[in-house]
């Protein structure tokens, strides 16, 4: 953008939403792509929002929209191509309202996921859904891609926990859709194509969410188990013991708790010999109901099946939060070991054990390689990742990352998966989604975005 440009722009908009472009804006989490933008516009409002659309419309500028950064797909970073201009949503960041009778909160786009889950817990109300990067991340940004996070198999992902949107459109104008119904069938529903659009149709600025009341007691246990397929059949008789109460069932593999141990990280781990593999079952109960029988009848289940060899009950919610930082520090293990390649794909359940066990094989044919397979089981999330053979450096693996992908991808579409579960397409996997995806569904994807956004200005580069 030229000097005019920016004079222009802050005739439109004024001088207050111009912030400093710093380094923190134009960095990818995982160091894949130095981001590149002609300024930083951070609007405290929607009507803000819509003059800088208008304005970017006009003068045929991208908009790239920026929520907490955290997204590991390249959503929020454009690398190359005319500058565009970078909206934050940070500023914009209230709780509008919370009915806890209607268990409803209107948030804007910038709240931060954390205080989204405060104001709930203040209201005596549950906001399920939960991320490692709770605590940086925003609710706009976790509605973009439709984020899925560890309490989708009771929950859902942000997708089920959103009532409407108020969203600024390609040509300026306001949507005001956040309301709270929970029926509203007129018409096409503006709500569920922006979500999960990754701001290539629109810019969300505030939401209504559902909320939810509050488990009166809580349980989590660790249980060892013979096989991803043993943990599957551990799912099915959790289900029939805790019929709608299972929040979460995570997979760790005995790979992931050895890199805890190799990368000195604090969770203490409750087993002498580390498995091979463990579940976390979590459940939510009403005030009648015991997690600890509860989670002893599930487990004693899994033994007399053959299952289970071995499991530890929280005796407290302090040890079930140590239970938890187990499964959310392996992120951190996997980034100072040091991934070859990162896979966030999704399975039906039935074929999950069949990936597992024959995933490796194919591995295996670009080299020795170490495998971490971890995730949200209960919904059929696996994170899989592929790190360099034990005293060897990644870097010398790095040219294998494309091969290896390709391997991945492969598989996941021939058990009828997705290689994308809950990190979204952004620039990283556009490839992939020319490549998997079914082609009736990506020319309406195109003809809605020519339709929406003929000039091409949101989010360029991005999921088309």
């Amino acid at each position: 953008m030229t000097d005019a440009l920016i004079t222009d722009l802050t005739e439109s908009i004024g001088a207050d939403p111009l912030r400093p472009l710093t380094e923190e804006y134009l960095r990818e989490p995982r160091g894949r792509w130095q981001g590149q933008a002609a300024c930083l516009v951070a609007p405290r409002d929607a009507e803000t929002v819509a003059r800088t659309v208008r304005f970017a419309a006009r003068h045929r500028i991208g908009i790239v929209p920026w929520s907490g950064g955290t997204g590991l797909v390249g959503g929020q970073i454009q690398p190359d191509g005319p500058l565009p201009i970078l909206l934050s949503l940070e500023r914009m960041n209230a709780i509008r309202a919370v009915y806890p009778e209607e268990n409803v909160m209107i948030a804007e786009a910038g709240a931060i996921l954390a205080d989204v889950q405060d104001a709930a817990q203040e209201a005596d109300r549950l906001f399920p859904l939960s991320l490692a990067s709770e605590g940086s991340c925003r609710i706009g940004g976790n509605l973009a891609t439709n984020a899925g996070g560890v309490n989708v198999l009771r929950y859902g992902n942000a997708r089920e926990l959103c009532l409407g949107l108020e969203a600024v459109m390609p040509d300026g104008t306001i949507w005001h859709g956040a309301r709270r119904l929970r029926k509203d069938n007129t018409g096409y529903d503006l709500r569920h194509l922006l979500i999960g659009a990754e701001g290539t149709l629109g810019i969300i600025t505030a939401a209504s969410l559902r909320l939810f009341p509050r488990p009166a007691r809580q349980g989590a246990a660790l249980i060892v188990v013979q096989s991803p397929a043993a943990a599957l059949s551990l799912l099915s008789i959790a289900h029939s013991c805790a019929p709608g109460a299972v929040s979460a069932f995570e997979l760790i593999s005995g790979v992931g708790l050895r890199f805890l141990r190799d990368t000195g990280l604090p969770p203490r781990q409750p087993f002498a010999d580390i498995p091979a593999w463990m579940v976390l079952i979590d459940v939510g109960l009403g005030a009648d109901q015991d997690p600890t029988d509860i989670l002893s009848s599930i487990f004693e289940a899994g033994m007399d099946a053959g299952l289970a060899s071995d499991g530890v009950i929280a005796s407290s919610l302090s040890q079930r939060a140590e239970f938890w930082a187990i499964r959310e520090t392996i992120p951190e293990a996997n980034r100072r070991t040091g991934a070859i390649l990162s896979n966030d794909i999704s399975l039906p359940l039935g074929a999950v054990a069949g990936f597992i066990e024959e995933a490796p094989g194919h591995v295996a044919a670009h080299g020795d390689f170490r495998i971490n397979c971890f995730g949200h089981l209960g919904d059929g999330n696996l994170h899989y990742n592929i790190f360099a053979p034990e005293g060897e450096r990644v870097a010398d693996h790095k040219h294998k990352e494309d091969g290896l992908r390709r391997v991945i991808d492969d598989l996941v579409a021939a058990h009828g998966g997705s290689f994308s579960a809950e990190h979204g397409i952004g620039r990283l996997k556009v490839g992939a989604l020319d490549r998997y995806g079914d082609p009736a569904k990506l020319a309406a994807m195109r003809a809605i975005k020519t339709a929406l956004d003929p000039l091409g200005i949101m989010n360029p580069g991005a999921v088309l």
